[in-house]
């Protein structure tokens, strides 16, 4: 279970960027990057998704833009300046630990032991 609570933290990190990332680009409405995310085997639903969004709104990453599509409202995300800034630091430090965690092969073994360990 403590371990199933680690990975979800991660995989979150990793959607935070993910979004950060596509909001950088372009700007980014909710459904769309549902789509986007799932090509990367992330399934989100609505209700987990739209929090982090606002969260993210929230804490100065991202900037909401609403505009009207097809005559209903559709919100859009772009990064801000600070969105991007702390895009920035996240890149430099996963390729840090990808550079890493590359050095040395996790091999299965390793991962049985680390396994017995936290039973």
């Amino acid at each position: 279970m403590v371990r199933d609570i680690m990975i979800r933290d991660f995989f979150l990190g990793f959607i935070k960027i993910h979004i950060l990332y596509h909001a950088s680009q372009e700007p980014i409405y909710g459904l769309d990057l549902m789509r986007e995310l799932e090509t990367h085997s992330y399934k989100l639903s609505p209700g987990t998704l739209y929090p982090i969004l606002h969260k993210l709104e929230k804490q100065g990453y991202l900037q909401a833009q609403r505009q009207v599509v097809g005559g209903k409202v559709r919100k859009y995300y772009i990064a801000t300046r600070q969105g991007k800034a702390a895009l920035a630091e996240a890149y430099t430090k996963a390729r840090e630990l990808l550079d890493e965690i590359s050095q040395g092969e996790i091999t299965q073994t390793d991962r049985k032991e680390d396994n017995e360990w936290n039973t």
